[in-house]
């Protein structure tokens, strides 16, 4: 029997995430905060210039979270989801490649770009999600959907990999200067995720509806059509569940991406040790999304998703205890054993709960929900952390979210969706 990650299609929508986690790992999680602070912000406190830093980001993701829905109505009624992955990924690497010319001091300007260009990347997510079940069967969702993080990990680790050699031996590349290798290595995303999103655009053939909408008449039929899907949500148990559930959760994967250097540097671990980690954690989550995808198949996604769940817990329990860098790594280890599974499969089963005909809509809100879990956890954390006066007592205070996710999945029975 042959797989279904042989076929075209899946290899090209498992590419766009090949493709769009290079801004993922070296623009957002290392060298976007780092220039910001050092280069563009250079001379202000760190406290205003960590106030910049996350306005920007804050922006950047209620956009997103506030157009998703309409824009994902829209793509169905019009059948355009293909025409809007290529929109906001030319926004996004545009903009990425943008940020080269952006000089010392312009924090402004820095903090617009980059905004927009999380922009472009956030709905270049929603509508690649979308196209899961275009590419694939019901029954290959789990494996599909891991198979596109898996080589996310793969290759956002790869362009960190690069990236990271550049700024630490700029001259081994005939560079100037680690500043001017970080600039390079905006440039350098913005053309790896360009090329890597052209299979998707050629190679994936989108479900149409049957009769196709212009772009004037989907907004209108898009916004009609989500009020009505606002309304008539409660009949949509399952996935109501799922998707409070998953805010729960993957607020508390977010947070650990968020505060794990952070954590580190608190507890006085090198900033080159932690950069390490999470390079760790890229290349261990490459095989390991898709042995989740295995294990999804076979015990069911919402189990392999309590699976994960438990693990995070465990992890999240241990690091109150951290003490040496070599615990750090063994955390970064076991994090990236898990962490591609409890995307990957979170995104299959809800893929598994969409009516038919409306997946750019709903996939608006699963990201929705998405965006919007990165606001209660740092917060525990850090009221957490000022109140007891300890960090380790912030970072534990992380349990009650997948605590509060798993008794929430725990409502949700995943069925498929009637259309």
């Amino acid at each position: 029997m042959s797989t279904p990650l042989a076929r075209r299609p899946v290899v090209a929508w498992a590419l766009y995430d090949w493709a769009n986690s290079a801004f993922a790992t070296t623009v957002i999680a290392v060298f976007f905060p780092i220039f910001f602070k050092q280069y563009w912000s250079a001379g202000a406190e760190s406290a205003i210039s960590t106030f910049r830093l996350g306005l920007a980001n804050g922006v950047g993701s209620l956009l997103i979270a506030l157009l998703a829905p309409l824009l994902g109505a829209m793509a169905d009624r019009g059948g355009v989801r293909l025409r809007m992955l290529a929109f906001f990924t030319l926004l996004g690497a545009a903009l990425t490649a943008g940020l080269y010319w952006v000089q010392q001091g312009e924090w402004v300007v820095a903090a617009l770009v980059y905004t927009m260009a999380g922009f472009g990347f956030s709905g270049g997510v929603t509508f690649n999600d979308s196209l899961l079940v275009d590419v694939a069967q019901p029954a290959e969702y789990d494996l599909v959907s891991s198979y596109g993080y898996s080589l996310g990990y793969a290759g956002g680790g790869l362009m960190l990999l690069l990236n990271a050699a550049m700024v630490s031996s700029p001259g081994s590349f005939g560079i100037a200067d680690p500043a001017q290798a970080v600039r390079l290595s905006f440039l350098i995303v913005a053309g790896w995720w360009l090329l890597f999103a052209m299979p998707s655009l050629f190679w994936i053939k989108e479900q149409k509806p049957a009769r196709p909408l212009p772009l004037a008449a989907a907004a209108r039929a898009g916004m009609s059509e989500l009020r009505a899907t606002i309304g008539e949500i409660r009949r949509l148990r399952p996935l109501v569940w799922f998707l409070l559930a998953y805010w729960m959760y993957i607020d508390g994967v977010n947070t650990i991406i968020k505060m794990a250097v952070d954590f580190g540097l608190s507890l006085g671990f090198p900033q080159q040790s932690l950069v390490l980690a999470l390079l760790i954690t890229q290349f261990v989550a490459f095989p390991a999304a898709l042995a989740f995808g295995w294990l999804g198949s076979r015990i069911g996604a919402r189990n392999g998703i309590f699976v994960a769940i438990g693990v995070y817990a465990l992890a999240t329990v241990a690091a109150y205890w951290m003490q040496t860098i070599a615990h750090f790594y063994l955390l970064a280890c076991v994090i990236g054993l898990v962490q591609g599974g409890i995307q990957s499969l979170s995104r299959s089963c809800f893929a598994a709960l969409v009516p038919v005909g409306k997946q750019g809509e709903f996939f608006g809100f699963y990201n929705m929900m998405g965006k919007f879990a990165a606001v209660l956890g740092p917060l525990l954390v850090g009221t957490t952390a000022l109140v007891t006066g300890s960090t380790r007592a912030g970072i534990l205070s992380i349990v009650l979210l997948f605590a509060g996710g798993a008794a929430l999945l725990a409502r949700s029975r995943v069925e498929p969706a009637s259309p």
